[in-house]
């Protein structure tokens, strides 16, 4: 490796937004890659903009022009091509905070040092909410230690509305790599499998209470948006099947119980979200898909099928009836509006 990070951008169609972001990763010196990722963008000038960082600066910015295939497979030719000891992706329309990116450059440079590097990084992560122009902030301080490397074990209890996610982490890049990590093409919330799959590969933690991403949410475009979830289930249900398949979980909590407890809560999550938004949809065909998706849940893990469905939050996607499935929308935006995740 002959980079401290490298920072992966998928880029489509991103010229409005994207100086901002790669300005922020700009002042990460020469320690630092930039991976511009164009995923086939063909209505702005997005290729040009990535060619004119990689010839302005030819040390730290690489311009990667590649088909379409989605931000999955952004990420996926990043950590192809990444030199860095380090992997962080950065989304076009986000940035890093400067101040914060410098101080965790600092602790991966001591980290770099160490005959057995540390595996994961965590920061915390800022939600800019456009729409009202407001911030909130996610932070990690009543879940992890600080200022010292810990390993899964020593974690304390998440909040319903905290999880790990693409923003909040830093992974060693070799880790990935042997952990076989690649994201599926030509689908959304993809993320979440990024930061789920190779979570049992992790042996070392770092968490530095610094707000380091940039988190731009509210256009009326964004995948998160919920207009835009409920004409991409099919996505969201695919990315949670792949999630399910992808670890036999129950087996881990005879080895790491507080990783495992994490992952089933994180599962949970994503079952009601696929669920939430099927009955949004609300036609017999997407009700047919919510019962399919739990069926395939049982198939593959029986004792984690009847964990989530009967005894955690994804109960509140499966209360029976019609006025039961209105219900569980009630609440899922309730939720929603109290937390402003999306």
């Amino acid at each position: 490796m002959s980079k401290l990070i490298t920072f992966a951008v998928p880029c489509y169609n991103s010229a409005a937004y994207m100086d901002h972001c790669i300005q922020t990763l700009l002042t990460g010196g020469e320690d630092i890659e930039i991976i511009l990722v164009d995923d086939g963008s063909t209505k702005d000038d997005t290729p040009a903009i990535c060619d004119r960082y990689a010839a302005e600066y030819p040390d730290i910015v690489r311009a990667i022009h590649q088909e379409n295939g989605g931000h999955g497979e952004g990420v996926n030719q990043g950590l192809r091509n990444a030199r860095g000891l380090y992997y962080k992706v950065v989304d076009s329309d986000d940035w890093l905070d400067e101040d914060a990116l410098g101080k965790a450059l600092d602790k991966l440079r001591e980290f770099a040092a160490m005959e057995q590097p540390v595996d994961l990084f965590i920061a915390n992560y800022v939600y800019e909410h456009v729409e009202d122009n407001t911030q909130k902030v996610m932070r990690y301080t009543n879940v992890f230690p600080q200022n010292r490397i810990f390993t899964w074990n020593e974690i304390g209890r998440f909040r319903p509305s905290q999880y790990l996610l693409m923003h909040s982490v830093i992974y060693r890049t070799q880790m990935l790599r042997d952990c076989h990590l690649e994201l599926p093409k030509h689908t959304f919330y993809v993320d979440n499998i990024f930061v789920y799959q190779p979570l049992p590969s992790v042996k070392s933690i770092y968490y530095m209470d610094i707000d380091l991403y940039r988190y731009f949410i509210g256009r009326a475009d964004q995948s998160v948006n919920e207009k835009v979830m409920v004409t991409r289930v099919d996505q969201q249900v695919r990315v949670t099947k792949l999630m399910i398949e992808s670890h036999a979980i129950t087996g881990l909590y005879y080895t790491q119980r507080k990783l495992a407890q994490y992952m089933v809560n994180y599962l949970s999550m994503m079952m009601t979200i696929s669920s939430i938004f099927l009955i949004i949809d609300g036609s017999p065909e997407a009700l047919g898909k919510k019962t399919e998706l739990w069926e395939f849940l049982r198939a593959n893990n029986p004792k984690l099928y009847h964990k989530l469905k009967y005894r955690s939050l994804s109960m509140v996607s499966n209360i029976p009836g019609y006025q039961g499935r209105k219900l569980s929308v009630r609440l899922y935006r309730l939720a929603r509006k109290i937390y402003k995740f999306n």
